[in-house]
């Protein structure tokens, strides 16, 4: 016997959509893919029609020279809409493009320091803090012990109030010094605006 018999095999109707441009199709249903027999028309002033045949409902877009757009699916019967769906989806689009623009993302930035920094590194380090704050970031100041370190958690502390005492002309303190596992850290952000 054939373990594969793919002629026995036959598939039934799946709900994958085809993909065009690597792009998934739209799952809005409209005009001939609509499939109710009975619709909840509204028109295209935002009118309501009532419950109409949907070859009456197509009927109507036509003539209107719109489209006929499903626009509640779950709804019994689904209530459709008669409207222009190119004009739609452009400005669905561009509404979408607008909101990513207005959207500021902050970003947190982690700097890492040991007990043993030296004077240079930790100057350096502390210039890094304060470009990522100027920037509009948010800033975790973390200190790793290894080893024996550990023992001397308070010279850690120390010195994330160092890094609080020298950036507090462009940072506050966002979260206070936490002691996890090996690591002590605290979050920085910017200081609010005038």
């Amino acid at each position: 016997m054939n373990p594969l018999n793919v002629e026995a095999c036959t598939i039934t109707s799946l709900n994958v959509r085809p993909r065009r441009n690597g792009q998934p199709q739209d799952t809005v249903r409209r005009n001939d893919q609509i499939r109710a027999r009975e619709v909840r028309l509204i028109g295209p002033e935002s009118e309501q029609l009532g419950i109409v045949d949907r070859n009456d409902a197509l009927q109507m877009a036509r003539e209107a020279g719109l489209d006929l757009v499903e626009v509640a699916a779950a709804a019994e019967p689904p209530v459709c809409r008669i409207m222009d769906y190119g004009r739609f989806k452009y400005e669905a689009q561009k509404k979408k493009q607008e909101a990513k623009k207005r959207q500021t993302v902050i970003q947190i930035k982690e700097i890492k320091l040991r007990p043993k920094t030296d004077e240079h590194d930790y100057q350096t380090k502390v210039n890094h803090i304060r470009r990522f704050i100027e920037a509009g970031d948010r800033c975790k100041v973390t200190i790793f012990f290894r080893g024996r370190e550990i023992v001397h958690k308070d010279r850690g502390q120390i010195m994330l109030d160092r890094v609080l005492e020298d950036t507090k002309d462009v940072a506050k303190l966002e979260q206070e010094a936490r002691a996890e596992g090996r690591t002590l850290f605290m979050m920085l952000t910017s200081l609010p605006k005038k």
